[in-house]
């Protein structure tokens, strides 16, 4: 049996070229792949506080959403969106970076903590937490004192190529998840080792 279609897939990161490369931002990374390949255009849209593309998957819709808000904010963005398009909580994919997974490992899953993720926390204190998630490894720095230089950093250029990989093998996948066979979308990724 599907599940439901995901409709909106948001990417977390931090606005600026001055963390564009960095770890935080893998989920802005997957986002703007899904637009290069099938053929969509980033626009600032302010009544979302983000950045918002619409690209076309198997004849149906598909918004993505940069929020603008810094990492912290993200749920601000997201709420807007889902408001205005109608967007259940079930139809919302949302890419981000994990620490507690290896450059080169990425998952698929549905609910679950924040983990200490900002973007997360904020997005579950504005909508939830039964949404779907991209967990993007990025690896742990091995201190909880150093996630947040780490997570602000960029990765080695090997770091870069097994997150790039990944990303790449999610991309892959879109026609499933979109179409709402999460389950063997997820199967898929997670047989990736």
């Amino acid at each position: 049996m599907a599940e439901q279609a995901i409709r909106l897939i948001a990417g977390l990161g931090n606005p600026g070229p001055e963390y564009e490369q960095t770890r935080h931002n893998a989920g802005f990374w997957f986002v703007d792949e899904l637009a290069r390949r099938h053929g969509g255009q980033f626009r600032r849209e302010s009544k979302f506080a983000g950045e918002v593309c619409r690209i076309l998957i198997g004849g149906q819709d598909l918004w993505l959403l940069k929020p603008q808000t810094f990492m912290n904010r993200s749920g601000q963005s997201l709420k807007l969106m889902t408001s205005f398009y109608k967007v259940e909580l079930g139809e919302v994919l949302v890419a981000h970076d994990e620490i507690d997974l290896p450059p080169g490992t990425t998952r698929l899953k549905r609910g679950g903590g924040h983990g200490g993720h900002n973007g997360l926390r904020d997005i579950m204190a504005q909508l939830g937490k039964d949404f779907w998630r991209l967990r993007i490894g990025v690896g742990h720095p091995g201190s909880k004192e150093q996630v947040v230089n780490y997570v602000l950093g960029r990765p080695s250029r090997d770091e870069d190529t097994l997150i790039r990989q990944d990303i790449d093998a999610a991309a892959d996948l879109l026609d499933r998840i979109v179409g709402g066979d999460i389950q063997k979308a997820m199967n898929q990724l997670h047989s990736r080792a």
